[in-house]
């Protein structure tokens, strides 16, 4: 099986990267805009049955119990979430009130300090944008271990594949709207999102432009998935290799804009009566980071997307497991850290 169409514009970013020009945020959305239209989630419906899917087709009462407990799975998967919305709107409804009682307090003079710290720029301003996410990405968190629970507690009990892959689609989408969140923060604040410090420090030590590499985790997950059809593996390495090759563009393209923009910033003293003109000139090179973190992020959707093709109804839900207990162990892990006995000074 040959590269996946989705990566074949990996060239084509590698050119746009070459030379000594820095390309913005919509060159290079515009690079990939072809991707845009193959970003929706593929059902294994669009694809034909496969060999877990055939049990499914036979006639009978069985059938019709099936399909039965699959619609009550998702009348209960629509209650989830919509509660799960509800919390994000109480959340958000928090957020306005506090902004509220800031404001109050900085025109009677009084500087009220939140408890973090992290999302108040210099000026002592609360970022709405960043608070929100801090919020949402923590409510996240929350749900992916509810989910993680779920699909372990689904796989040792032996449940049907009908019912398993509304487990899976469930788990993806949860991703998807990661990315989602990951890009309302980027255009509230792209240097919050890149520096990683909405994650824990063991998370930040393997972070990307935003996130994680998708060729890395494959290799982590490879073991959760086997064994592996001769078919699956080559799918695989193709996949590996062409999300590397997408990583090493793209990794190119900010070490370049890392380059242009410190000598931008360097060429002139302080002093220099061209200091303005040259701040403004930064200002708009910094314009394709956002563009970077989105590219980051529609890559890792699409390498999702891609695993779900390749792998059969199990294989997936045990890759979604595996990937979700490999990041709570990180957060597990850096809370060991964080609470690690230290040597008086």
């Amino acid at each position: 099986m040959g590269i996946y169409e989705p990566f074949q514009q990996v060239s084509m970013w590698g050119d746009t990267f070459k030379g000594d020009s820095i390309p913005n945020a919509s060159t290079i959305l515009q690079v990939d805009t072809r991707l845009e239209n193959k970003t929706e989630f593929i059902s294994h419906d669009s694809m034909g049955p496969s060999g877990n899917e055939q049990e499914a087709n036979k006639p009978g009462d069985k059938v019709q119990r099936r399909l039965a407990q699959n619609r009550e799975a998702a009348r209960k998967s629509r209650l989830r979430k919509k509660a799960y919305v509800q919390q994000l709107e109480t959340s958000r409804l928090k957020l306005a009130q506090l902004e509220q009682e800031l404001e109050r307090a900085r025109k009677q003079g009084v500087y009220i300090c939140p408890p973090d710290t992290s999302h108040v720029g210099f000026s002592g301003n609360v970022n709405s944008g960043i608070a929100a996410f801090e919020m949402e990405y923590a409510h996240w968190v929350e749900e992916q271990n509810r989910q993680i629970c779920e699909l372990r507690n689904a796989l040792q009990a032996h449940i049907t594949d009908v019912e398993l892959n509304i487990l899976v689609e469930n788990g993806y989408s949860h991703y998807y709207n990661l990315f989602r969140m990951k890009a309302d923060a980027a255009k509230a604040d792209v240097f919050y999102l890149i520096s990683g410090v909405w994650r824990t420090s063991a998370e930040r030590f393997f972070h990307w432009m935003g996130g994680f590499r998708p060729s890395e985790l494959l290799n982590v997950l490879l073991p959760q998935l086997e064994p592996l059809t001769d078919t699956q593996i080559q799918s695989v390495r193709n996949l590996r290799r062409s999300s590397q090759q997408a990583e090493d563009a793209l990794s190119q393209g900010m070490d370049k804009l890392q380059q242009s923009l410190a000598q931008n910033i360097g060429a002139e003293s302080v002093n220099s009566s061209n200091y303005g003109s040259h701040m403004i000139a930064a200002m708009e090179k910094l314009e394709a980071l956002e563009g970077f973190v989105n590219q980051a992020d529609h890559l890792r959707q699409q390498t999702l997307q891609q695993m779900y093709r390749i792998l059969t109804i199990r294989q997936s839900a045990r890759g979604l497991l595996g990937l979700g207990e490999y990041f709570h162990r990180l957060r597990a892990l850096s809370s060991l850290w964080s609470a690690r006995p230290r040597e008086p000074a």
